[in-house]
C-alpha cells in the first residue's frame, strides 16, 4: 500500500508558495532529522558568505540523510529554516535555494532570521520531519 503524506492549502488565507499544514496518513512512521548544516565531508563550512551556495549545500546533506532513512523531499512533512542574518534578502535567498528544491512538494515550513549559528561561518540550517511507511505493521 502506498501512502501519501496530503498537503494542506487553504483558500481562505493569503497565497503562498508552500502549504499550510501536512497530514500524515497512519501507519507512517515520523522521522525528527538534525538541523542540515553547510558542512562538507571534513566537517568545515562551506561557501563562505554565501546564502545560496549554503542552503544548496544544507539541501543536499539533507537529502543524503534521507535516502539513508529511506527517504526523500516528498517524505518530508515540515521544515525549519535557520538564517543567521537581520536582512530579510538573506532570508529570501536561502529559501529560494531551498524552495527549489522541493519543487511541487510545497512542504510547510518556518522562515527564522537568527543572530548565530552552532558553526563558525555557518549562514543557514534546515531542520526537517519527514513520514515514511512503518514496513513492520
Amino acid at each position: 500500500m502506498n501512502k501519501k503524506i496530503s498537503l494542506i492549502r487553504s483558500t481562505n488565507l493569503a497565497s503562498v508558495d508552500y502549504a499550510y499544514a501536512a497530514q500524515v496518513p497512519p501507519g507512517m512512521d515520523l522521522l525528527f532529522l538534525a538541523g542540515a548544516c553547510p558542512l562538507n565531508k571534513d566537517g568545515e563550512v562551506s561557501a563562505l558568505d554565501n546564502y545560496d551556495l549554503q542552503a544548496k549545500l544544507c539541501m543536499e546533506n539533507l537529502k543524503v540523510v534521507l535516502k539513508e532513512c529511506g527517504a526523500s523531499l516528498e517524505n518530508v512533512v515540515y521544515t525549519r529554516v535557520l538564517v543567521a542574518s537581520q536582512n530579510r534578502s538573506d532570508l529570501v535567498t536561502a529559501w529560494r535555494a531551498i524552495r527549489t528544491e522541493f519543487g511541487e512538494h510545497d512542504v510547510p515550513s518556518t522562515l527564522s532570521g537568527v543572530t548565530v549559528l552552532g558553526y563558525t561561518n555557518q549562514l543557514v540550517e534546515i531542520e526537517a520531519v519527514a513520514a515514511i511507511e512503518n514496513l513492520t505493521k
